[in-house]
């Protein structure tokens, strides 16, 4: 089966590359892909599926196996782009400005039609069934995953386990990489105000100063990381935006607004961090007479890899592509709503390559210049498939 798989996707690969350019080319925002979905759906009912809607914009489908088999596997891909504006000028660049796919999330979408097609293909020779998931919303609180698990994506029938694939331009195109266990943070937004009392910057004792309260507060957070948090737990406390309520070069501002991102691996640690922050900020604000008022909104949970599953999946990896094109991968602090599945049943979320130097294809997700090296498709449609037939077989 892994020759016919391979021979398959490399076959279809012309096809999904273009579906992929389409795509990348007409960008939606979170919740917003209505054509995305349309073309998703449209092609799965030229595949002979029936797809289902689900949250407005996300998509599911059956691909039933020859009923040999009970297991019902789950391929999940998201379709959300980011609102950035693209600096690629190539063919097919956004023609939505200042939306693109920064994050590989049109590679995702059309690597998982591909795998539908393969399995489609080859489904005489499947034992047990394959729940094809199109996901809204991966980039925008609060998940898209959360609200198809809501809606019961994961019934009727019952999920036994749920794979996911992105892209890694970390990783050289014709690799996959792999991690065992926690592998993701969750991560929490973080948005604090300082109120203090302005006035003219040449008589700051007349006032309070929330921008120096600021500077004083984000320090102190700081202490989070290196003193309250335990060496061994993994987390990331970052301020990205500062703006101040009024204020110019001569005018201290009645307020600033402070917006940043909590990240850990343990949700007994997040929960007390949340205390921590709201603690040290409102004493830090008293100590140089402003008050603070402290918004933490939630986040994604973090995300572990089933071991068992990741194991078997390794080894179905490992035949597919050869042991020298299976990486294994350390923890990395970035977050992604798969977590959400991987909180409720056996989970599997691994890494593309999509690097090539050669090319020039360098750029990390999330910058305006991000692209893949195309030949990045064969494999994420072929291995897919093969990793669902495998896992459905009971192999």
């Amino acid at each position: 089966m892994k020759e016919e798989i391979q021979a398959l996707a490399n076959q279809y690969k012309s096809e999904f590359i273009a579906i992929r350019e389409h795509i990348h080319a007409n960008p939606e925002l979170s919740f917003e892909e209505y054509n995305t979905s349309l073309l998703v759906e449209n092609y799965l009912i030229q595949l002979g599926l029936k797809p289902h809607r689900i949250a407005k914009t996300g998509i599911w489908a059956m691909i039933e196996g020859n009923g040999t088999g009970t297991k019902t596997i789950a391929l999940r891909a998201d379709l959300d782009a980011l609102p950035i504006l693209e600096k690629n000028e190539n063919t097919y660049a956004s023609k939505n400005a200042g939306v693109m796919h920064a994050c590989g999330h049109d590679v995702h979408a059309a690597c998982l039609l591909g795998a539908a097609k393969i399995l489609t293909t080859i489904k005489h020779n499947l034992k047990g069934n394959i729940k094809l998931i199109f996901q809204p919303g991966e980039e925008k609180l609060p998940g898209g995953a959360s609200m198809l698990i809501k809606e019961g994506v994961l019934e009727n029938p019952k999920v036994d386990a749920i794979i996911g694939q992105h892209v890694m331009p970390f990783i050289n195109t014709g690799n996959v990489g792999f991690r065992k266990g926690l592998y993701m943070a969750s991560t929490d937004e973080i948005y604090i105000t300082i109120h203090g009392k302005g006035g003219h910057g040449a008589m700051p004792h007349l006032g309070v100063d929330p921008v120096a309260t600021a500077a004083q507060v984000i320090v102190a957070l700081q202490q989070l990381v290196s003193r309250k948090a335990a060496p061994i737990i993994p987390t990331v406390l970052s301020f990205g935006k500062i703006n101040s309520d009024g204020g110019a070069t001569n005018v201290i501002p009645n307020s600033v607004k402070l917006e940043g991102t909590l990240r850990t691996l343990d949700e007994k640690w997040r929960a007390t961090a949340h205390e921590h922050i709201q603690q040290i900020t409102d004493h830090t604000a008293q100590a140089y007479g402003a008050t603070a008022e402290v918004i933490i909104e939630k986040g994604y949970p973090y995300l572990k890899n089933d071991v068992p599953l990741t194991e078997n999946i390794m080894q179905a990896a490992n035949k597919f592509m050869g042991n020298n094109h299976v990486e294994d991968l350390d923890i990395w602090m970035a977050a992604e709503d798969f977590a959400y599945y991987s909180q409720e049943i056996p989970a599997c979320f691994y890494r593309l390559g999509t690097r090539n130097e050669k090319k020039g294809i360098v750029s990390p997700v999330h910058t305006n210049t991000f692209d893949i090296d195309a030949d990045a498709i064969e494999t994420g449609i072929g291995l897919m498939a093969y990793l669902a037939w495998d896992a459905a077989n009971g192999s």
